[in-house]
Parts: C-alpha cells; structure tokens; sequence
C-alpha cells in the first residue's frame, strides 16, 4: 500500500541528488541558471514549506539570481560611466564660461569706480613711483611699488650728511652786567648758538641765527664743519621774529673752508602735517654739532613770549636744548622747515621743543640780509636822547610800564628835539626792530649813519595811560664830531 510519508522521502532523495550533481558540474551559464530558478519558482509553489528549507549552497558562493542581476547591472553600468565623465566635462565648460563672463563684468565695473594715482616719492635719496588706486565706491586705497624698496625709515644718515656742511656753531662774547650791593658791574660772559648757511653774494657770506644767540655781542666767532673758528658781524636783527642775520667777508674764509660748507636749503613750512617725522640739527649746550629726531606735535601753536607778545610756532618732540637755538628743523628730504628756539616755552616740559616756520621767517631774513653792515663808532648816527635807560622789571610788571628804553631827557635842537620826541617817552621801536633794551637801541644805531631817515615807535603817556606814537626823523652827526 502506498504510503504517503514514503513518498515525500522519494522525492527528497530526488531533490538531494539532483542538487549533488549540480554541485559536481561545472558554473551553469546565464540563461541556465535563470531557467533553474523558473523551475525553483514553481517547485516552491507546489512544494511544502520544509522543502524549502533544505536548500544548500557552498561557501562564497552567491546565489545564481544574485548573481545574475549583478552580471545584469555590469552590463549596463558600462556605458553610464562614459555617460557620467560626459556630463561632469560639459558642466566644468559651463561653470568656466559663466565665472570668466562674471569676472569681466566685476572687472569693468572696478574700472569705472577707481581712480589710479601715481605718486613718486624720496627714499634714502632715491625716487619710488608708487601706484595709488582710489575705490571711490567701497573708499579704498591699495598702494601698489613699482619696485621692490627696502625702507628703514629712522635712518636719516644720509640726509644729515648732505646738510651738515649748511650748519655752524656761535659763540657771543658779551658784557653781563652783574648789580652787587648797588653797584653795577660788567664782566665778560660767553653763550652759545647755532646758525645757518643761507646765502652767498659775491662779498659776503650769510647766516641765519636767532636774535637772542647774538644779542649784547661784543664778538662773535662762527665754528664750520672743518672746525675752522671764524669772527662774524650782525648784518641784522628782528627782536618781534627773534631772528638775526649775521655775516662773514668772503675776503676772511680760507679756501678749504669754501670748499668744505654748503648753502642751505629751504622747504615750505606751510605744506607739513601732523606726525611728519623732522630732523633738528644744532650746537647742543655748546658742545658741538648734534642730532636729535622726532615728528611734528602741532603746527600753529600760539605761545606767549617773555615780553608780553606772542608768537606762532612748529611744536616738535625733536629735543631741542640750549645752544640748539638758532638751529635748523629739517623734514626728511633735508630741506629746513623751521629755526629752532629754545627760549620759546622754556625748558620747563620734557619733549616739547618749539621752532619759527621758515615760510614766516624768509620775508624777515630777506630785509636783513639788505642791510648795511655794522659801522664804526664815529661814523653811528646820531639822535639827541640824553642819559636813556632800559626800563627795569620791577615797572614793567607791577606798575605796567611798556617795555623799552626810557627817555630822561632831549636835547635841545637835537634830530629828537625837532621831530617832537619828548622827556619821558619810551622807544619800543627803531626803523622796524622791536627796542627792548638800551643796548638794543645802540646796537640798531650802528647800522645807520648821519643823514639816515629812520621811523621811531615810541609810547607817551597821555591821561594816566600810554599811546603809541610813530616819529619820522633824521639822523645827525654827533656834536664832537668834526
């Protein structure tokens, strides 16, 4: 009788075996193994699930319909490679085409919004061409050299060599007046200076000075750059301007002297800025040449002087000591900007020096340098002021007496008695020079002979309180002169 369960273990029996010889054979192709698997299929539909079940494979080995969709897939991946690098190509032509369009377009609208600015500039006595383009829509500047410069820009070596030989140290021997126990005595006093080389004619040689480096002076002697000592007279004086111009004979200045010295040169005090770096050049308490650096403080400044008036001044960090007075400020290119004072502020703040702008001082040093040399004692003019003296501090100050030389009394018939200068007048100015002293006054004498025509400023007192008064006069002979 047949029994069902024999039955069932026929047909495994079959499906081992056929599966043995599958094992044994050699790799089926394609279309085989897709036709096995239709036959799969349908042996799974009619088959129990424990069939199933009894499925082997060996080891690594992927099924046949696994392998068969990968086989699939190769085949047609072969051609989507191609298809892909195509692509990735024309999208890279498309991108370069739109970015260099985009960078043209960029590129025209800079034009029109920049300006480009050449500007040559000094470098250690060279010229540098820089480019200087202005965005005027974004408010750039981008500076771009010419050339490769290496700047180091606190060595100012080469300028202070070039203009060395323009620099001269001063001393003033002078009489000091010296009050012991109301007695007044003089003694022989030495200061020190500094001075310029401004100009050459074809007899004399020029310098400029401050006013206050010369004044009192009974001798002047000049120091060049060789060293060489050489005695010099005042050619002028402006006490308002604190400048002097002092002068040399060229008949007096050695060969190897002329050769060694250079004449100055001048820049324009007008054109600086703030933070400009300058170079100040002098005769250091009285030691010699020295050098100090700094940059422009203040352009402008006001200060009030020592004798009530006040001026207008470059302001620097550059020190500036006793006996830098007279000396030169000079910008980088070495051109003098300014004369250094350092009366002017005192002494009393470390870091603030004060020089005059040479753009306000050239006008003045230009009339002194056109006036005559001192003259001899017997050939001064004269005015006819008898027993005059300086007004003293103390009247100054506390009773507010102007400043300069106190007229006693005049004498009669006198160039003063007919131009109307009275007893108890006091001249502030003679012929444009501001008179603060007694001294000063002689010391403007000298220069004007008998016959001159000179302007006196005097102030007279009028109701309790003083007015100025301008006299046109002329000069006579002394009354011992022959």
């Amino acid at each position: 009788m047949y029994n069902e369960l024999d039955g069932k273990k026929d047909m495994m029996a079959e499906q081992v075996s056929t599966e043995d010889s599958v094992k044994s054979q050699e790799p089926i192709e394609i279309e085989k193994v897709e036709e096995t698997a239709e036959i799969q299929e349908e042996e799974k539909v009619q088959e129990p699930v424990s069939t199933i079940e009894s499925k082997t494979y060996e080891l690594n080995q992927e099924p046949a319909e696994k392998k068969s969709k990968k086989e699939k897939k190769a085949k047609k991946s072969g051609g989507g490679i191609f298809r892909k690098i195509l692509t990735a190509a024309c999208c890279g032509l498309c991108f370069g085409l739109f970015a260099g369009a985009g960078l043209f377009v960029v590129d025209k609208i800079i034009d029109l919004t920049t300006v480009p600015v050449e500007e040559v500039y000094q470098t250690n006595g060279k010229e540098v061409t820089i480019s200087k383009v202005e965005d005027k829509k974004n408010e750039k500047v981008e500076y771009i050299s010419d050339k490769e410069v290496t700047v180091v820009t606190s060595d100012y070596s080469d300028v202070v060599e070039r203009v060395m030989p323009a620099m001269v140290s001063i001393e003033n021997t002078y009489q000091e007046k010296i009050n012991y126990w109301g007695q007044t005595f003089t003694e022989e006093s030495k200061s020190s200076g500094s001075g310029i080389i401004i100009a050459q004619n074809e007899t004399e040689l020029m310098i400029a000075t401050n006013n206050h480096v010369v004044a009192d002076a009974v001798k002047l002697e000049v120091t060049f750059i060789d060293g060489s000592v050489i005695e010099a007279q005042i050619k002028g004086r402006d006490a308002d301007m604190d400048l002097a111009v002092i002068t040399i004979p060229l008949s007096n200045i050695p060969d190897e002297v002329k050769e060694a010295i250079a004449i100055a040169q001048m820049g324009d005090s007008d054109a600086l800025k703030l933070g400009e770096p300058v170079i100040a050049i002098g005769n250091a308490l009285g030691y010699g040449q020295s050098v100090t650096g700094g940059y422009i403080s203040a352009l402008n400044r006001e200060i009030g002087l020592s004798d009530g008036s006040k001026g207008t001044f470059i302001q620097t960090d550059a020190a500036i000591n006793q006996g830098n007075s007279g000396g030169a400020l000079l910008n980088i290119n070495g051109e003098v900007i300014g004369i250094n004072s350092n009366k002017i502020g005192g002494t009393l703040v470390e870091g603030m020096g004060y020089a005059i702008p040479i753009t306000a001082a050239e006008p003045i040093i230009g009339e002194l340098m056109n006036k005559e040399v001192k003259l001899k004692a017997d050939k001064v003019g004269y005015i006819g002021i008898e027993n005059p003296i300086t007004v003293p501090d103390e009247l100054v100050e506390y009773y507010n007496f102007p400043r300069g030389v106190f007229i006693r009394s005049v004498a009669e018939g006198s160039p003063a008695d007919q131009a109307g200068i009275l007893n108890n007048d006091i001249i502030v100015k003679f012929d444009g020079t501001k008179i603060t002293t007694f001294e000063e006054l002689q010391e403007e004498l000298t220069y004007n002979g008998p016959g001159s025509e000179v302007e006196i400023v005097i102030m007279r007192q009028v109701e309790g309180s003083y007015v100025e008064k301008a006299i046109t006069l002329t000069l006579g002979k002394r009354p011992d002169d022959k």
